[in-house]
């Protein structure tokens, strides 16, 4: 019952830098010994595990704590044992409540100590050796003995060098991806490039967004989101207010993606070039503001794809493609993709080249449209 898990492992946990990692789970082992665990973490590239205590709860569940500190990915998993010197320790406090503690006690005590001082580095060898002496010296108090047996100092310093050689290990090794903090939130400026002309009905271009910038940025927003930029499809365009019968001036919807002029790899002429909207995002980070983009997988009817690639479109037995719809709305203007087409392994790589093509134009941020369907 190990948390956070997620769907068996298979999926990693998400977090942003410097955000801790907890995790919990049910430990225990038969009999009546008490046990330790330990929270294991590494970067994924390193060989080395690092370690954190986990603490009991109540009813074996135990909980450790790790921070997630950098980008990228973390792997963690759990190790528990039977602890010898902390099973002593605990059963002598039971004694010495009622008196029932004997010099054979403090004996037993002292072997867990020497033990613990072979695997202990040469700075700490001689402080256990010295308890260790005093539980079997003849001139101490069983008071005495005591006091040194249930000390904390020698419960930390023990506890730093455990008898791991029954351990047991969780059979799975975990992964947490690591994101900076714009993964988890941000402040989003939408903006359509087409509607910045400084000229009443004009369209706009990135250069006219260009200057625009400023006064985002002059906002406190850091995120400026551009709706689709690509070039738009003609059949069935949709007019003002999504009217369905569009006039020779209506733009149409700029998610109806692709036509004769290119598809998802291509920006609209209109707009500009792609050495424009390259220098729109470079002064977007001058003045602070990354610039997200949309990634809508759908096409217009003419979209390339549909030409080139028409078994990524589930066919109708009259020759058509059904519209996308979420009812009681209708997209006359967009094609749906057949994501679990049987040429599936082809389009699912030019999906993702569409990703790697815009990360290599600078983006490093997307809005997905419709993600509970894509």
């Amino acid at each position: 019952n190990v948390t956070p898990e997620i769907d068996a492992g298979l999926f990693p946990v998400k977090r942003t830098c410097g955000e801790s990692v907890t995790v919990e789970a049910d430990m225990f082992a038969d009999g009546h010994e008490v046990i330790s665990c330990s929270l294991l973490f590494r970067r994924e590239e390193e060989k080395n595990w690092r370690e954190a205590p986990m603490k009991l709860l109540v009813n074996d569940r135990w909980r450790g704590v790790f921070v997630a500190a950098e980008i990228g990915r973390y792997v963690y998993t759990l190790a528990a044992w039977v602890d010898q010197f902390k099973s002593w320790r605990r059963d002598l406090q039971k004694k010495a409540e009622v008196g029932a503690h004997t010099e054979l006690d403090f004996l037993t005590g002292a072997l867990w100590i020497e033990e613990a001082a072979k695997r202990a580095a040469a700075a700490d060898q001689k402080k256990l050796a010295q308890d260790a002496k005093s539980l079997r010296a003849n001139d101490q108090t069983l008071s005495d003995k005591l006091a040194t047996a249930i000390s904390d100092d020698l419960l930390g310093l023990v506890g730093r060098y455990p008898d791991r050689n029954v351990e047991t290990r969780y059979s799975k090794e975990l992964a947490v991806v690591v994101d900076r903090e714009k993964a988890r939130c941000g402040a989003w400026y939408e903006m359509f490039p087409r509607s910045c002309a400084a000229e009443s009905g004009a369209h706009g271009t990135f250069k006219d967004g260009e200057r625009l910038l400023s006064y985002v940025a002059s906002m406190g927003f850091d995120i400026l989101y551009l709706p689709p930029i690509h070039p738009i499809g003609y059949t069935h365009r949709k007019g003002k207010n999504n009217s369905v019968t569009a006039t020779a001036n209506d733009p149409g919807s700029p998610w109806a993606i692709g036509s004769d002029e290119g598809g998802h790899k291509s920006v609209h002429p209109r707009l500009g070039t792609l050495e424009d909207f390259k220098r729109f995002v470079r002064k977007a980070e001058t003045l602070g503001l990354e610039v997200a983009l949309d990634l809508a997988y759908q096409c217009s009817p003419d979209h390339p794809y549909v030409r080139e690639h028409p078994k990524w479109f589930r066919w109708r037995p009259d020759g058509t493609v059904q519209f996308a719809e979420n009812p009681p709305k209708k997209y006359q203007d967009i094609y749906p993709l057949d994501f679990a087409t049987e040429k599936w392994r082809a389009l699912w790589e030019e999906l993702k080249s569409i990703v790697d093509f815009w990360r290599e134009q600078g983006i490093r941020i997307f809005r997905v449209d419709n993600p509970h369907t894509k």
